[in-house]
C-alpha cells in the first residue's frame, strides 16, 4: 500500500507537471521521437514490401533482413549506432545520440512493416488479381485498386505492432540523454525514486494500450471484408 500511495502522490505533485521538464513536455517529446522514427521506418518498409509481394519475389530475403534487427538486444544496437556510428552529437530537439536513437527505432519498427505487408500482399487471392487483369487493369491499378484494399488490414495489424513497439521502446532514448518519457524512469532508477519509476512506466503502458485499442478499430474499418460477413 506504501508504494500505492507514493505513486498516487508522484502524480499528485504539480512539479512534475509543469516545466521543461514536466510530463506534458516530456509525453511531446515521446510523441515526436515515436512519429519520426515511425515514418523513417514506413517510408522505406511499406513501398518495397508493396512491390516485393506484389511481384512475389525477393520477400523471404527482405523478411530476413529486416529480422535481423530482432536478434539484437536493442540496447546494444543503440549504444553501437551511437558510439561508433553516429556520435552522440546533439540533433534537434532528440538530444544526444538523437540519430543513433532515429535509426534505431525505425530499424526496430521494420520488421512487422515489412513481414506484415509482404504476407498481406502475397496472399490476396490470385483469381481476384487475375480477375482484375481480366478486365485491362495495369498493374499499378491492380495494386492499388485491388491488393492493396484487400491487403489494408493486416498492413494495419504491422503498423500497429510497430507503433506499439516503438512507443514502448522509445524509453530508452533517455538512455543517451535523448528525450522523452523515459527520463522520468531513469531518474527514478538512478535516484532510487521507485514510485517515480513505476510512475513512468504507467504513463508508457497505458498510452501504448489506448493506441493498440485505437489501431485495432482501425483495421476493422479499414477490413473489405467484415467478419460478420464472412
Amino acid at each position: 500500500m506504501t508504494l500505492f500511495s507514493d505513486v498516487l502522490a508522484w502524480f499528485g505533485d504539480s512539479d512534475h507537471w509543469n516545466g521543461p521538464d514536466g510530463v506534458p513536455v516530456l509525453f511531446v517529446q515521446h510523441v515526436l521521437l515515436t512519429v519520426v522514427a515511425l515514418v523513417m521506418s514506413a517510408v522505406v518498409g511499406l513501398p518495397l514490401a508493396v512491390w516485393l509481394g506484389h511481384r512475389h519475389r525477393g520477400g523471404t530475403l527482405a523478411v530476413n533482413l529486416t529480422n535481423i534487427g530482432r536478434a539484437i538486444p536493442i540496447v546494444a544496437l543503440l549504444s553501437l549506432l551511437a558510439l561508433g556510428v553516429f556520435g552522440t552529437d546533439e540533433f534537434g530537439p532528440f538530444g544526444r545520440s538523437g540519430v543513433a536513437t532515429l535509426v534505431t527505432l525505425a530499424l526496430f519498427a521494420l520488421p512487422p512493416i515489412v513481414t506484415n505487408t509482404y504476407t498481406a500482399m502475397v496472399t490476396v487471392d490470385a483469381d481476384v488479381v487475375e480477375a482484375a487483369r481480366g478486365m485491362g487493369m495495369s498493374g499499378r491499378d491492380v495494386v492499388r485498386r485491388v491488393e492493396l484494399p484487400l491487403a489494408a488490414p493486416l498492413i494495419v495489424s504491422g503498423l500497429r505492432l510497430a507503433v506499439v513497439q516503438v512507443w514502448a521502446t522509445a524509453t530508452i532514448a533517455a538512455i543517451v540523454a535523448g528525450p522523452g518519457l523515459g527520463r522520468i524512469i531513469v531518474h527514478g532508477y538512478v535516484s532510487f525514486q521507485t514510485a517515480e519509476v513505476v510512475a513512468g512506466s504507467l504513463i508508457v503502458a497505458l498510452v501504448a494500450l489506448g493506441l493498440e485499442l485505437g489501431l485495432t478499430v482501425v483495421q476493422r474499418v479499414v477490413d473489405p471484408v467484415p467478419t460478420g460477413g464472412r
